[in-house]
């Protein structure tokens, strides 16, 4: 589906940034790891190294224009082209509205809105020359419907919808589609987390009656990412066992 085709992934080293890249790289695709975790990313490329997939890592901040500009000049030198871009780095700081520190609200809209334009700006230049490119934002659901103590998260998450709008409309002539995929409740780390009451509540909430999982996002990426979706763009792909439709 993406065999041959390089594509940098943002927040790769974990969670659903790492079932991403693997996905990708079962297909074929060559990786530029990108995380602000050298050392975990270094151990990752590592891994699919051994797995017979060609991959780079980048230590990179996407909320630094320098560190964006470093990650895309190594992708271009290892690579010579960049096909994929996902943006999937992102970050929460939650609390209730009353309580929200300007920080906390500074902080979530860096990563998770500011970079991902970074990223795409600097995607968009090449792609553009190339006349080529895929370039998928990790949304979420809040950013559809809203989640009580997370507004920074919420508005971050819904400007990447309407970003990937108005980038989709740009690059059309390009070749270059832009799409975003919504995960909505997905079991992580953190959910494991949680108490099982807790999680049986959270699946309650949704029509498929559980969670989701990383690999639920990443195959979904997949299909954005190959040929298959070419006319494909602006579109907002809900993975959430119809909890918000």
């Amino acid at each position: 589906m993406v065999e041959n085709k390089v594509a940098l992934v943002t927040g790769a080293s974990r969670g659903i940034g790492r079932s991403i890249s693997l996905a990708l790289a079962a297909h074929g695709a060559k990786i530029v790891a990108v995380d602000i975790d050298l050392e975990a990313t270094k151990a990752f490329v590592e891994e699919l190294k051994s797995g017979g997939t060609e991959a780079v890592a980048v230590q990179g901040n996407v909320t630094v224009s320098a560190d964006v500009e470093k990650m895309f000049k190594v992708a271009k030198e290892t690579f010579d082209r960049i096909d994929i871009l996902v943006n999937n780095a992102g970050i929460t700081r939650d609390a209730l509205l009353l309580r929200m520190k300007d920080d906390d609200w500074d902080a979530v809209l860096d990563v998770n809105l500011k970079g991902a334009f970074l990223c795409t700006r600097a995607a968009a230049k090449l792609m553009s020359k190339q006349r080529y490119g895929r370039i998928i934002n990790i949304a979420s659901i809040v950013g559809q419907m809203g989640n009580p103590g997370q507004a920074n998260y919420c508005a971050s998450k819904g400007g990447l919808i309407a970003m990937t709008k108005s980038n989709a409309r740009e690059l059309a002539k390009r070749n270059v589609t832009v799409n975003a995929v919504a995960p909505g409740f997905i079991a992580t780390d953190m959910t494991d987390a949680l108490s099982d009451k807790v999680r049986e509540e959270l699946a309650a909430q949704i029509p498929m009656g559980t969670l989701g999982s990383a690999d639920d996002i990443a195959n979904s990426v997949l299909f954005l990412a190959s040929d298959n979706s070419g006319y494909i763009t602006g579109q907002v792909i809900g993975v959430n066992g119809g909890m918000y439709m």
